[in-house]
Protein backbone atom coordinates (compact mmCIF):
# COMPACT_ATOMS: atom_id res chain seq x y z
CA UNK A 1 0.00 0.00 0.00
CA UNK A 2 1.34 3.39 -1.00
CA UNK A 3 1.65 6.21 1.49
CA UNK A 4 1.07 8.83 -1.22
CA UNK A 5 -2.08 10.91 -1.13
CA UNK A 6 -2.12 11.15 -4.94
CA UNK A 7 -2.38 7.82 -6.78
CA UNK A 8 0.36 7.00 -9.28
CA UNK A 9 -1.75 7.03 -12.43
CA UNK A 10 0.92 8.90 -14.40
CA UNK A 11 0.52 11.34 -17.24
CA UNK A 12 -1.48 8.98 -19.50
CA UNK A 13 -4.00 8.25 -16.76
CA UNK A 14 -4.29 11.91 -15.84
CA UNK A 15 -4.77 12.92 -19.49
CA UNK A 16 -7.47 10.32 -20.01
CA UNK A 17 -9.19 11.04 -16.69
CA UNK A 18 -9.25 14.81 -17.18
CA UNK A 19 -10.54 14.42 -20.73
CA UNK A 20 -13.43 12.37 -19.36
CA UNK A 21 -14.11 14.95 -16.65
CA UNK A 22 -14.01 17.75 -19.24
CA UNK A 23 -16.22 15.90 -21.71
CA UNK A 24 -18.90 14.91 -19.22
CA UNK A 25 -18.42 17.89 -16.91
CA UNK A 26 -19.24 20.41 -19.63
CA UNK A 27 -22.69 18.98 -20.30
CA UNK A 28 -25.77 19.12 -18.15
CA UNK A 29 -27.93 16.40 -16.70
CA UNK A 30 -25.74 14.73 -14.10
CA UNK A 31 -26.02 14.81 -10.34
CA UNK A 32 -23.18 17.35 -10.09
CA UNK A 33 -23.36 20.86 -11.49
CA UNK A 34 -21.46 21.36 -14.77
CA UNK A 35 -17.94 22.76 -14.59
CA UNK A 36 -17.63 26.51 -14.54
CA UNK A 37 -15.58 28.47 -17.06
CA UNK A 38 -12.42 28.85 -14.94
CA UNK A 39 -12.41 25.23 -13.76
CA UNK A 40 -12.83 24.08 -17.34
CA UNK A 41 -9.91 26.21 -18.50
CA UNK A 42 -7.66 25.06 -15.67
CA UNK A 43 -8.44 21.37 -16.19
CA UNK A 44 -7.99 21.75 -19.98
CA UNK A 45 -4.54 23.24 -19.45
CA UNK A 46 -3.48 20.40 -17.16
CA UNK A 47 -4.97 17.86 -19.61
CA UNK A 48 -3.01 19.44 -22.49
CA UNK A 49 0.24 19.23 -20.51
CA UNK A 50 -0.59 15.64 -19.60
CA UNK A 51 -1.08 14.69 -23.25
CA UNK A 52 2.28 16.26 -24.03
CA UNK A 53 3.99 14.39 -21.18
CA UNK A 54 2.25 11.06 -21.87
CA UNK A 55 3.99 10.29 -25.15
CA UNK A 56 2.82 7.69 -27.66
CA UNK A 57 -0.07 6.91 -28.30
CA UNK A 58 -1.45 9.77 -26.22
CA UNK A 59 0.50 12.36 -28.16
CA UNK A 60 -2.06 11.91 -30.93
CA UNK A 61 -3.79 15.05 -29.63
CA UNK A 62 -0.49 16.93 -29.85
CA UNK A 63 0.14 15.51 -33.33
CA UNK A 64 -3.26 16.66 -34.59
CA UNK A 65 -2.72 20.14 -33.15
CA UNK A 66 0.80 20.26 -34.62
CA UNK A 67 -0.54 19.30 -38.08
CA UNK A 68 -3.16 22.04 -37.85
CA UNK A 69 -0.55 24.58 -36.82
CA UNK A 70 1.63 23.50 -39.74
CA UNK A 71 -1.23 24.17 -42.15
CA UNK A 72 -1.84 27.54 -40.50
CA UNK A 73 1.88 28.37 -40.89
CA UNK A 74 1.64 27.58 -44.61
CA UNK A 75 -1.21 30.08 -44.99
CA UNK A 76 0.32 32.73 -42.70
CA UNK A 77 4.11 32.41 -43.07
CA UNK A 78 6.50 33.50 -40.30
CA UNK A 79 3.82 33.31 -37.61
CA UNK A 80 5.33 32.16 -34.31
CA UNK A 81 3.98 29.86 -31.62
CA UNK A 82 3.95 32.86 -29.27
CA UNK A 83 1.76 34.77 -31.71
CA UNK A 84 -0.64 31.85 -32.03
CA UNK A 85 -0.67 31.51 -28.23
CA UNK A 86 -1.52 35.20 -27.85
CA UNK A 87 -4.28 34.84 -30.45
CA UNK A 88 -5.75 31.84 -28.61
CA UNK A 89 -5.55 33.78 -25.34
CA UNK A 90 -7.71 36.47 -26.96
CA UNK A 91 -10.17 33.87 -28.24
CA UNK A 92 -10.47 32.24 -24.82
CA UNK A 93 -10.84 35.49 -22.91
CA UNK A 94 -13.01 37.58 -25.23
CA UNK A 95 -15.07 35.19 -27.32
CA UNK A 96 -18.34 33.90 -25.97
CA UNK A 97 -17.62 30.16 -25.75
CA UNK A 98 -19.39 27.21 -24.25
CA UNK A 99 -17.44 25.42 -21.55
CA UNK A 100 -16.90 22.52 -23.95
CA UNK A 101 -15.35 24.92 -26.47
CA UNK A 102 -13.16 26.32 -23.68
CA UNK A 103 -12.03 22.76 -22.91
CA UNK A 104 -11.02 22.00 -26.51
CA UNK A 105 -9.33 25.35 -27.12
CA UNK A 106 -7.64 25.14 -23.71
CA UNK A 107 -6.02 21.80 -24.60
CA UNK A 108 -4.86 23.24 -27.95
CA UNK A 109 -3.64 26.40 -26.22
CA UNK A 110 -1.52 24.40 -23.80
CA UNK A 111 0.19 22.56 -26.63
CA UNK A 112 0.92 25.86 -28.37
CA UNK A 113 2.06 27.42 -25.08
CA UNK A 114 4.64 24.71 -24.52
CA UNK A 115 6.34 25.62 -27.80
CA UNK A 116 5.98 29.39 -27.50
CA UNK A 117 8.85 30.22 -25.17
CA UNK A 118 8.74 32.82 -22.40
CA UNK A 119 6.19 32.64 -19.59
CA UNK A 120 3.93 30.28 -21.57
CA UNK A 121 6.79 27.82 -21.94
CA UNK A 122 7.97 28.05 -18.33
CA UNK A 123 4.54 27.23 -16.95
CA UNK A 124 4.08 24.41 -19.46
CA UNK A 125 7.48 22.96 -18.52
CA UNK A 126 6.61 23.02 -14.81
CA UNK A 127 3.35 21.17 -15.35
CA UNK A 128 5.10 18.73 -17.70
CA UNK A 129 7.72 18.03 -14.99
CA UNK A 130 5.05 17.48 -12.33
CA UNK A 131 3.09 15.12 -14.59
CA UNK A 132 6.21 13.06 -15.36
CA UNK A 133 6.92 12.74 -11.65
CA UNK A 134 3.56 10.97 -11.19
CA UNK A 135 4.49 8.31 -13.75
Amino acid sequence: MSSSLIPAFGAPGLALGLTGILWFGTSTGGKVKPLGWWWTLLLAMVAGASYKAAGTPFDLVSSLVNDGLGLFGDVVPRVTMAGIGLFLTGVILYRKLTTRQVAVIGIIFWYVASGAGGAYSLLAQKIDTIMQSFA
